[in-house]
């Protein structure tokens, strides 16, 4: 049975330090721990928004749950203020244990069960509850350790507790993720927790503990490092069990850039995807048939100077360089690592018909909205593809204000086109992202065109993408300042394997078809982009 801590009365707890000196080690581990608790509650919110995809939502669940959370658990630590420092002990090795281990389990659902949403939830309500629990417990401590007055020990605890969440918060994107990638910087988190919490109880507040109390918290903390530990050293093989179960048996290249995660399987001509943090980008089965669509009747007309946001696999450049009296061709992509995978991998390299080696080409690493508010040049041609609009870094790529941006980049008589999404399964997507074009001050055409083999939702988690209608087409918007014209090809096109005049006009009808009139145009402090049922 754990000790019962009778309260002191008269002055402080009886500790082997000074009372000031006692005091500065709990503030010490407050911050600790706090920087610990925010590292929990962010790694939370990366990986949910990698896995589930809309990082806005997944922040809003993440942090909703947990402050709600922690509400309950200040509640229930009432009852252990009579042995505050067993309880703060156990309640941390506890935290370490299950915010250092969240991200393992929420990744291994996503990879064996293909359903992460219900894990999430549960994650954010545990570790916000043993949070909550954590102030009320400091403050008998600290009070125990040196007597003052209640609203000096409050600013004392918040202020430590403040400081730690701001050096988290750094410490994460900067630090751990970087450094370590979020398994292994969640484990070493929880381990760091683990240490804080058990070192300020069983020194500090030793001599309040009974024989039966320092015995159960030396093994529970020593329990807890130990998983901590073999989890550590585990990790590499878990992450390549779980890639596999996700991608399959193929996985060639796998790495995690500065942007995101990086995922190469395959290498036959039939058999090479490329995904970006768990979306399918690029399916070798069916990737002519979506670039021929986006690039070829955006060609029609003058086509000199060619501008390609995204599209870092090379493939799109590969269509436009296709024309001879193309001069120039740039494409800006946000990771260079894309762009150097797609130069020096063998497979992908001979997918994109060596796209990199043409002196035509240039590749800029960075982000499109900023290349175009910054640029002055003008282009012929400028092909947007881009992810998803669903995404929510890609939202401001979608908006009103992008496509203003590129209107002014245009030659008079320019184009552009846009990947708009599936207009058969995310119709109203697809509508959002035509009127936004609309509304940056461009004349329009949509189109759509099927056979598409392989489907992936907006986001990744597998269950949500089993329970929508698979994409069975890809839809783009072709816009110009002036009037658009008919939907057609360039008279010196190339020969194409699937596209044709008379596909375009059936791709021109078909749009028309779902049409969704009074659609509303997405703005930066707007977006209307969400994931449809």
């Amino acid at each position: 049975m754990i000790d019962q801590q009778m309260p002191l009365r008269g002055g402080a707890a009886r500790i082997p330090v000074r009372p000031r000196t006692g005091r500065f080690l709990v503030l010490a581990a407050v911050f600790v721990c706090a920087a610990c608790g925010l590292v929990y509650e962010l790694e939370l919110v990366a990986l949910a928004s990698y896995l589930i995809g809309d990082s806005v939502t997944q922040a809003s669940v993440v942090l909703s749950v947990m402050v709600f959370a922690m509400g309950i658990g200040s509640l229930l630590a009432k009852r252990l203020r009579g042995r505050a420092a067993v309880g703060f002990g156990l309640i941390e090795a506890a935290l370490a244990l299950v915010g250092g281990m969240s991200a393992l389990v929420l990744y291994a659902s996503f990879a064996w069960i293909g359903e992460s949403r219900p894990v999430l939830v549960g994650f954010s309500l545990t570790i916000g509850i043993l949070i909550g629990a954590e102030i009320p417990l400091l403050m008998t401590l600290i009070q125990r350790v040196d007597r003052q007055d209640a609203g000096g020990a409050v600013a004392d605890l918040f202020a430590a507790d403040y400081v730690g969440a701001l050096v988290g918060g750094l410490a994460f994107p900067f630090l751990l993720l970087p450094m370590m990638g979020q398994l292994t910087g969640a484990l070493f988190t929880g381990a760091v927790n683990a240490v804080a919490g058990g070192a300020l109880v069983l020194w500090v507040f030793r001599r309040d503990l009974g024989r039966r109390s320092r015995r159960l918290l030396i093994l529970v903390n020593c329990v807890v490092i130990a998983l901590l530990a073999t989890a550590s050293v585990l990790v590499d093989d878990f992450e390549r069990a779980a890639r596999r179960a996700v991608y399959g048996d193929e996985v060639r290249v796998a790495m995690q850039t500065e942007v995101q995660e990086v995922v190469l399987t395959g290498s036959g001509r039939d058999g090479l995807d490329l995904y970006l943090d768990g979306r399918l980008r690029v399916s070798s089965r069916d990737e002519h048939r979506y670039h021929e669509a986006l690039v070829h009747p955006a060609m029609k007309g003058a086509h000199r100077r060619v501008l390609i946001l995204g599209g870092g696999d090379g493939l799109a450049a590969r269509e436009v360089l296709r024309y001879p009296d193309v001069t120039s061709v740039e494409v800006v992509e946000l990771d260079p690592a894309v762009t150097r995978l797609a130069r020096t991998d063998p497979a992908l390299s001979r997918l994109n018909g060596h796209a990199y080696d043409d002196p035509r080409l240039t590749a800029v690493a960075g982000d499109a909205f900023l290349r175009l508010r910054a640029t002055r040049e003008r282009f012929d041609v400028v092909i947007s593809d881009l992810p998803d609009p669903g995404i929510t870094a890609s939202t401001k790529l979608y908006a009103a204000e992008f496509y203003g941006l590129v209107a002014r980049a245009l030659e008079p008589g320019g184009r552009l086109v846009v990947h708009a999404g599936p207009p058969s399964s995310r119709p109203a997507t697809f509508w959002t992202v035509e009127a936004s074009v609309r509304a940056g001050g461009l004349a329009t055409r949509p189109y759509r065109v099927d056979g598409r083999v392989t489907g992936f939702a907006a986001g990744p988690d597998r269950a949500a993408a089993g329970r929508a209608e698979a994409p069975q087409d890809w839809g783009f918007v072709l816009a110009a300042r002036q009037e658009v014209g008919p939907l057609g090809m360039d008279p010196g096109a190339p020969a194409l394997r699937t596209l044709g005049e008379r596909e375009l006009r059936a791709g021109l009808r078909a749009a028309e078809r779902i049409r969704q009139p009074g659609a509303l145009p997405s703005t930066l402090v707007h977006p209307r982009y969400w994931e449809e049922p």
